[in-house]
């Protein structure tokens, strides 16, 4: 599996982006250490994680603690060992049926499209008050045509570190 990792954090001067190699990390507290050690004065550091044009998971951490951890298909546990060591404790669904019942007056492009493969895990809420809010990281992970980098583009471009991980990406 080809993967990119893409630590983006925003610190005191603003936001910075660098990747980061996850292949030699064992568990979840390496990956973890590895998003601190790559900022490690940042207020938030988030860290996108894309394999295969497939899957995406996000990692969250606010001031260095309290982990969050998103993934856009379960499937990604089971596929690859990064996936296992990103997403193999993470048992709640991101969404519950209750959950999109609750959003049916909401316009068709802020729901997730029906995609009975893909299974959502975690929190989807993660970036709600970076604008992002659940539903929508939720459509552009279900929306046809997507794939993982068009998403981290788009929620980068949405939360101010867009021109970052453009440059990141070109380097």
């Amino acid at each position: 599996m080809s993967i990119f990792a893409a630590a983006v954090a925003r610190g005191k001067n603003g936001w910075t982006a660098s990747e980061l190699d996850l292949s030699g990390l064992a568990d979840i507290d390496e990956v973890v250490d590895a998003l601190r050690d790559a900022e490690p004065d940042a207020e938030l550091a988030l860290l996108f994680v894309e394999s295969d044009d497939e899957y995406l998971s996000i990692l969250r951490l606010d001031e260095g603690e309290d982990l969050r951890v998103f993934g856009s298909d379960s499937g990604f546990a089971e596929e690859s060992r990064i996936g296992s060591v990103l997403l193999g404790e993470v048992e709640t669904p991101a969404v519950e049926v209750d959950d999109l019942a609750a959003h049916d007056d909401e316009d068709e492009d802020d729901r997730p499209a029906a995609d009975p493969d893909a299974d959502p895990i975690g929190d989807a809420d993660l970036l709600n008050d970076l604008g992002i809010p659940a539903q929508r990281l939720l459509s552009l992970c279900g929306m046809e045509g997507m794939l993982p980098s068009d998403i981290t583009a788009e929620i980068c471009q949405k939360i101010g570190c867009g021109d970052e991980m453009e440059e990141l990406r070109e380097a």
